[in-house]
């Protein structure tokens, strides 16, 4: 089987149609550059190039290879350069995790960074709530993941990818939605309260107990949800009130009103992370956690 080698000799003395021109393009000396094209020659089983003392023509052997070894040489060069991209992460692909209300707020960071400085690397997004993504990080189905802080394992890394606050959605009748200035937590006691689900919303879940707690508030729970988007879809019905994060205000409903919250000492309490595992060895991975 020919070698490359063979090749760049056969196209370099084609193109030329000189030995010793071809030979000082190639930066070699012609014995060797001859030996190439007679050891292409035998492997191929077919004469490439009738040689005189004076003349280098092509045979129509060598004419219709020609083409093909142009061709093959491309296609090296291009794959020689694909797996340097993807060993220094500027090409390849990245699986990223996220929670719904992410897509708000981090993951379009994320994917403008990715975008502009890593234009060769294909993103991968699976929508999945914290638990599912951190089951998938262990089982090295996904690359990274943005969840809301959780009780993570030693073989996770985690770094903070951005803090917001919370605000009151609202059914657009309902009379708290026509106050003037930040609403108190005090206003929510005794509301029908769409809550988040203490398993696949634990976070949330948690965190609004703490928080009703610590104010000595007890709104009335009437269901427990585990999207932000599916309790914004039942206080658009006029189901009941609840708390979201900042980000979900891009969730637009013509029956949600968004009021600001007045939280003493918390102005910003929900935090959202990036996780990855630590041994994920994926150039582009690396690539993309430098860009952010």
């Amino acid at each position: 089987m020919f070698t490359l080698t063979q090749l760049t000799c056969f196209v370099a003395v084609a193109e030329e149609l000189h030995f010793t021109r071809a030979a000082e393009r190639l930066s070699m000396t012609q014995p060797p550059l001859s030996r190439q094209i007679q050891l292409l020659e035998s492997d191929l089983g077919v004469k490439l190039l009738d040689r005189t003392n004076r003349t280098v023509r092509l045979t129509p052997a060598g004419r219709a290879f020609l083409a093909d070894a142009r061709r093959i040489m491309r296609q090296a060069e291009h794959a020689s350069l694909a797996v340097r991209q993807v060993s220094s992460g500027e090409a390849g692909s990245i699986v990223v995790g996220f929670t719904a209300a992410s897509a708000y707020s981090a993951l379009g960071e994320l994917l403008e960074a990715a975008r502009a400085a890593l234009p060769g690397v294909e993103i991968l997004l699976q929508e999945l709530v914290t638990r599912d993504q951190l089951e998938a990080l262990s089982e090295g189905s996904l690359d990274l993941g943005l969840i809301r802080p959780s009780a993570v394992g030693a073989d996770l890394a985690v770094s903070t990818a951005v803090r917001e606050g919370l605000v009151a959605a609202l059914p657009a009748n309902h009379p708290l939605a026509a106050a003037d200035g930040p609403l108190e937590l005090s206003a929510f006691d005794g509301q029908d309260f769409l809550m988040y689900s203490p398993v696949e919303a634990r976070y949330f879940h948690e965190l609004l107990i703490t928080t009703f707690r610590g104010a000595g508030v007890r709104p009335v729970f009437t269901q427990y949800l585990s999207q932000v988007h599916s309790i914004l879809a039942l206080v658009n019905t006029g189901w009941g009130v609840a708390l979201v994060p900042e980000a979900a205000t891009k969730m637009r409903h013509g029956g949600v009103v968004y009021r600001p919250l007045h939280l003493p000492g918390q102005p910003r309490p929900v935090e959202l992370d990036y996780v990855w595992r630590k041994t994920n060895d994926n150039p582009a991975l690396r690539a993309l956690l430098r860009q952010l």
